[in-house]
Parts: C-alpha cells; sequence; structure tokens
C-alpha cells in the first residue's frame, strides 16, 4: 500500500559513493555541502559488509531490518544511507528514533560527525515543538535543504510530537534504533505510515515471547537483509575485540534452594496442567501463565546472595584493574519488595568501601549530565569501574570497557547479546576484553522438578557455550561448564 510512495523505487540504478576500507578517500570526495545537510565523514571507510548492507537496503526498495552485532557499526551504517539518498533523491528530513534519552544524545554525536545538527525532540516539549515545527515550515518553504530530529520511543507516541508528523515530507527517513522495542503494539501504532523510507536496526530484532510484535515490526521496516553480521564474523573482520570469558558457578543459599523448588514445582504443575487440556507438549514461550513464575525464578537467580561472596573473591585480586563493567540484578526474589536496586547497592558497598575500589552507580535515574560526566571518569580511568543494572545494555558506546563482571542477566536472550557487544567494542587501549560471568548451579532436584529444571536450563546453557566456544580461552571456559552439562545430560549443546 505504502511502496508507491517510496522515492528509492524510482531511482533508475544505485551506486554507492562511499569508500570501503582498502580504498581511495579522495576518489570520493563529493562537492561542498550546505551546514546541517548529510555529508560523509572524509576520515570514513566503510566495511564490505556495511557497504553489502547499504545496496541490500536499496535493492529492497528503501526497506529494511540491519541485524548486525552489538559494536559492529550499524549506526554508521545507517548514516551512510542518509548521506546516499541525500545525493540520490535529495532526501529531506532524517527522523530517528531511540528507545532512551542517553541514546539521543549518542546518535547527536554520531549525527554532528555527518553534517548534521540535530533537533533533540525529548522530555519537555516546549523546548523542542518550536523548533521542530519551524524548520519543517523553513523546509516547506525552500529555505531549508534537510532537518535532522532524533527523538525517543516514549515521545514519539505524545500527541505533541504526532501533530508535527502529519507535515513530515515525503522525502523522509525513519531509522528505528534498538527496533526490537518497536514492535510493542502501542509504538507501532504510532510509527508514521506516509513515511517511505524505512531502516530498522537492532542485534536482536525478534521480541522476546512476542512474535505477533515480531511480525509488526518487519510488517513496517521490512524484512532482515543480508548479511546477518554475527558475533563471530564480527570478530573475524576485526569489527568486535577477542575475548576471554570465564564462567562463574555459584550455590543457591538453603532458603534460595527451598524457594527455587517451589517455584520449579509450580511450573511443573502448570505445564502437565496445559499438557491434559491441550493434549500438545506446551512451549514454555506459549504459555502465558508461566510468565509471572518464570520471572519470579529470574528474580531469585539474578538477586542469589552468594554472588556478592563470588564477587568479594574475584576483585580482592584485581583491585588495581581499571575499566572494569559490573551488571547487577534488577530485583529482589521477595514479591512486593520495593529493593530493585538492593544488588547494586550491596556491590557499590563491597567494591568502593571494603575493596576501595573507585565505582560509581550508572542507571535509570543518574542525571544525563552526570551519566557524560561518568563516562569521561571511566574512559581517562579516574573511575575504576561503573556498577550498572539496565541502562547500559541498548547501544550505550563506552569502547575503553575492557572487562565485564555479570552478576545477572535476564532470560531474554537479547540482553546477554547486548552486554557482551558492550564489552567486545575496539578501542586503541584494548587488545582483548574479559568477561566473568556468573551462573547460578540449580540445586538438588527430585524426579518431578528435573525434568522441568532440564528445559528451562537447556536454552540458556547453549547461549553460554555459544560464548565460551568463540572465547580465547574456549576450552577452559568449556570445562567450567562440562559439570553443568552432565549433571542434566545435555552435554549435545
Amino acid at each position: 500500500m505504502y511502496l508507491t510512495q517510496n522515492p528509492v523505487q524510482q531511482l533508475p540504478f544505485f551506486r554507492l559513493r562511499i569508500p570501503f576500507v582498502g580504498e581511495s578517500k579522495g576518489r570520493y570526495q563529493t562537492q561542498q555541502t550546505l551546514p546541517g545537510c548529510p555529508k560523509v565523514p572524509s576520515s570514513l571507510q566503510l566495511r564490505q559488509y556495511q557497504q553489502q548492507a547499504i545496496t541490500n537496503w536499496f535493492a529492497n526498495n528503501g526497506r529494511g531490518t540491519l541485524k548486525m552485532a552489538t559494536g559492529s557499526g550499524k549506526t554508521i551504517t545507517a548514516l551512510a544511507i542518509a548521506c546516499e539518498l541525500y545525493q540520490q533523491i535529495n532526501l529531506q528530513v532524517l527522523l530517528v528514533v531511540c528507545p532512551y534519552r542517553h541514546l539521543v544524545t549518542q546518535w547527536a554525536r554520531e549525527c554532528e560527525k555527518f553534517n548534521l545538527q540535530p533537533i533533540l525532540a525529548f522530555d519537555n516539549f516546549r523546548t523542542w515543538q518550536s523548533q521542530l515545527s519551524t524548520q519543517i515550515y523553513n523546509l516547506r518553504s525552500g529555505s531549508q535543504k534537510f532537518v535532522t530530529v532524533i527523538t525517543t520511543n516514549s515521545t514519539l507516541i505524545g500527541d505533541g510530537f504526532q501533530s508535527q508528523l502529519k507535515y513530515f515530507p515525503h522525502k523522509t527517513l525513519i531509522i528505528g534504533d534498538e527496533a526490537h522495542n518497536l514492535g510493542a503494539p502501542k509504538l507501532e501504532e504510532s510509527l508514521p505510515r506516509r513515511v517511505g523510507l524505512r531502516l530498522a536496526l537492532s542485534a536482536t530484532p525478534e521480541r522476546y515471547f512476542d512474535d505477533g510484535g515480531t511480525q509488526s515490526l518487519f510488517d513496517y521496516f521490512g524484512p532482515v537483509l543480508q548479511p546477518e553480521f554475527t558475533l563471530n564474523h564480527a570478530i573475524a573482520q576485526g569489527a568486535l575485540v577477542h575475548y576471554l570469558y570465564y564462567p562463574i558457578l555459584v550455590e543457591l543459599t538453603e532458603a534460595e534452594s527451598i524457594a527455587y523448588l517451589k517455584l520449579t514445582k509450580k511450573i511443573g504443575r502448570s505445564l502437565l496442567y496445559r499438557e491434559r487440556e491441550t493434549g500438545e507438549s506446551p512451549n514454555f514461550e506459549d504459555h502465558e501463565d508461566l510468565k509471572p513464575l518464570l520471572m519470579q525464578r529470574a528474580r531469585l537467580i539474578g538477586a542469589a546472595e552468594n554472588k556478592l561472596t563470588a564477587l568479594r573473591d574475584l576483585m580482592a585480586t584485581r583491585r588495581e584493574t581499571t575499566h572494569t563493567l559490573f551488571y547487577c540484578s534488577d530485583g529482589s526474589q521477595e514479591a512486593g519488595q520495593r529493593s530493585s536496586l538492593r544488588q547494586l547497592k550491596a556491590v557499590a558497598k563491597i567494591l568502593g568501601v571494603e575493596l576501595g575500589y573507585r565505582v560509581s552507580t550508572y542507571t535509570a535515574q543518574t542525571p544525563l549530565k552526570e551519566r557524560e560526566v561518568l563516562r569521561r571518569q571511566f574512559e581517562s580511568g579516574e573511575l575504576q569501574g561503573l556498577v550498572a543494572i539496565r541502562c547500559l545494555d541498548e547501544g550505550v558506546d563506552i569502547p575503553a570497557i575492557q572487562t565485564a563482571v555479570i552478576l545477572s542477566s535476564s532470560g531474554n536472550p537479547r540482553q546477554f547479546i547486548q552486554r557482551r557487544g558492550r564489552v567486545l567494542r575496539p578501542h586503541p587501549d584494548k587488545e582483548r576484553a574479559t568477561i566473568f560471568d556468573m551462573i547460578v548451579l540449580p540445586p538438588d532436584l527430585d524426579r518431578e522438578t528435573i525434568e522441568v529444571e532440564r528445559n528451562l536450563l537447556r536454552k540458556e546453557l547453549r547461549r553460554f557455550v555459544e560464548f565460551a566456544d568463540l572465547a580465547d580461552n574456549a576450552g577452559e571456559a568449556r570445562m567450567k561448564l562440562l559439570d553443568l552439562q552432565k549433571r542434566y545430560g545435555l552435554l549435545d549443546i
């Protein structure tokens, strides 16, 4: 229905003008560009996989999803597309939609390298509404050639921004950053249908427990385009650094083991009831009733008390280590208790007070200006570490990270993928990254629960094994996981 509004379909051919690695830069220099209009930085050289992704996006009539490993250059690839569209069809508006405010400022820094002067449309409506409406008017009157707008998901769905969207011109490109978030119903409904040029960016576009939302995302932006750029590819081509992987196996306390066993039995009974009702073996992901139980179980594992002991033992021998990120649990095992920061505070106390390690916490409540200060202090080594919950999962670019200690990961594979990408970004002072991953050992279970546990563990263990296999110390890492595989008969992973 909307493809007829797509300017790319009118192009007789497409030839990328941006040099690749190893090619001459000067050969592709373009004429002087006005301030605020897209221009490729003179230093930019695209890698082959980036060039192929751009070519395939144009070949798909200006629609598509780039599924690339975190840290492999999705932002640069997207901005290169905007520059090419400006050259070929006089693109007029670039609209970037991000899930978080800190990503807006990060995108702004990248946009400025491409000669763009973005409007940052988030938070207070009054601070950007007048600026946006004026620039769109100037664009339509011919006194301005290009407008760049970077906004957040929450601003996008608001009446203020929606009222402006209807005035965006035909030649607008929308880029959905960490686009898996945009598959949520309210967000997907707010995406502008009149905009024909669409690009989604995500290392993990498939939505967890939400096939319908995943399909809606692809229906709007277009399918995943080749090449899919995996972690293995990214390391092999130098887009991400090599790493060492150290699983740290942690036992539950007696009280935690009892709670864990009760939850696992409830999950097993729920599955058995569903199977008797439907006559089919239920899939965990298709079983809505299981979600609360699985979340409780994940919180219990995430906040396991012995992780603090393991952390103390680990860091007591690494007090001089710098550029370290600590990922904490975002919940506690007690239902209804408002203590999502409990583990974060405990970790900060162990590191900062007991061990004298220079750290600061980094959460969703940390103001943007303070985040920028912390980022600079971390990169310079003034701070040895940052203790974070979820806000460093998606999109945050701190290449100086050399070591990560993962105390907690959710069951969602996206979180694990995003986090490892954060740590493996290349940096001049980083030859190789190091990752310590705390894995909770399930307690001894009875016959009623061991098969349930085996099925629950299979998917998570597959992720650990995959990451171990790609590490420089693969043999050592796999040996640490072997006992767990043997215990549950999962040696086939």
